[in-house]
């Protein structure tokens, strides 16, 4: 009886240890600091509603030099590369054969006047002697018909005349446009065949033309904004994407492009400094409209959760609230809110590694987002 009434005691002291453990809290090791973040206030400007692509400049005019008379190039008046106006000189063909047929040319038109001149008197006294009747309405034909032969005679020599003026003028090749010229093709010596090959390429590129393509999902937005006027393209080369040029959509294409779903469109640039280059890839960016009173934070201010994409909001206790956000897009360094934030609130834009919702942080750096009205980008002239 006494070791059964031991053992009772025991477990009833056992229970009484175990129950008064329960009522105490366990402690923390320690209390976790706030987490340092640097943070940027919100903030609101007009924005462009955009699409972006990837292009390639086109000159607007290539035209290729070809001769138009045969012979041998005997002079060139241009160095490769140079930039041509209208009429400059190029080449110079061997003139002297042109020359010989528009002499001979000549030649036979002042015969062929002489002979319309005679004709011209034998008909007018033919005329008169017709009223005597002294001739016959026979030979009366006859000087007629002479003297209209004689007519189209001189027509015809004009003519030759005129086509061997025109071959003479041929021999000197000059610029149909202005442009820059590629590498001439040809020296001096050659002997090149009326319309046959290449001598030189000219290419205008001022003004230039930057072709891209849209997913023809896109078709329907831009239909829509070009009905309100001329849209604005943004122009970039890949090493310079901060020195955009301003141009304009001058092309839509009539159809989409099969098998690719794409329709082509085209832009036009100023380029009079020639800071674009035919064949050069760029990226465009053609503007569809402008968004009033857009939200704006850096980029690096949304993070990804399983939820969707979020902010943290920093509260006016300097505490963290977890903020889902519709996003919109980029603008450079920053990107538009489109839906759970407002204009001034600020945001943690570094540190949310360590940020706990709810929890309080620690601001280690504010600043405030930079921005420039809308349209207004760098452009050289």
């Amino acid at each position: 009886m006494k070791t059964r009434s031991v053992k009772a005691l025991v477990v009833v002291c056992l229970l009484a240890i175990v129950l008064v453990g329960c009522d105490k809290k366990p402690q923390s090791g320690f209390d976790r600091p706030p987490a340092p973040v640097s943070v940027v206030s919100a903030v609101t400007q007009d924005v462009p509603v955009y699409l972006d692509g990837i292009g390639k400049t086109v000159a607007r005019e290539v035209v290729s030099i070809q001769p138009q008379v045969s012979g041998r190039i005997t002079k060139i008046h241009f160095t490769d590369g140079a930039d041509l106006k209208t009429g400059d000189l190029l080449f110079t063909i061997d003139p002297r054969p042109y020359e010989a047929q528009l002499a001979s040319a000549e030649g036979t038109l002042a015969e062929k006047k002489a002979q319309l001149e005679l004709a011209k008197i034998q008909f007018n006294r033919y005329a008169d002697l017709l009223k005597t009747n002294s001739v016959s309405q026979q030979e009366y034909d006859q000087r007629k018909n002479t003297l209209d032969v004689a007519q189209a005679q001189v027509r015809q020599s004009e003519a030759a005349v005129e086509t061997a003026r025109l071959n003479l003028d041929y021999c000197s090749i000059r610029s149909p446009i202005d442009g820059r010229a590629g590498q001439r093709l040809v020296d001096i010596g050659n002997v090149v065949a009326a319309n046959t090959g290449s001598l030189l390429v000219i290419e205008r590129l001022d003004p230039i033309y930057a072709d891209f393509t849209i997913a023809e999902t896109d078709l329907t937005a831009v239909q829509r904004n070009m009905r309100q006027g001329t849209l604005k393209v943004e122009v970039r080369l890949p090493d310079e994407p901060t020195r955009p040029r301003d141009g304009k959509l001058t092309f839509l294409d009539n159809a989409v492009q099969e098998g690719t779903g794409t329709v082509k469109l085209r832009s036009t640039i100023a380029n009079s400094d020639h800071y674009f280059w035919p064949g050069r890839f760029v990226k465009v960016r053609l503007v569809l409209s402008t968004l009033k009173e857009a939200v704006l934070v850096p980029a690096d201010a949304p993070q990804m959760s399983a939820k969707g994409e979020f902010v943290y909001v920093i509260k006016q206790d300097s505490t963290a609230e977890l903020r889902p956000v519709k996003l919109g897009q980029r603008q450079d360094e920053l990107v538009v809110v489109e839906q759970g934030l407002k204009p001034d609130e600020r945001v943690v834009v570094s540190g949310q590694i360590a940020v706990t919702p709810g929890a309080q942080v620690h601001v280690q750096e504010s600043r405030s987002v930079q921005t420039r009205p809308a349209g207004n980008k760098e452009n050289e002239s």
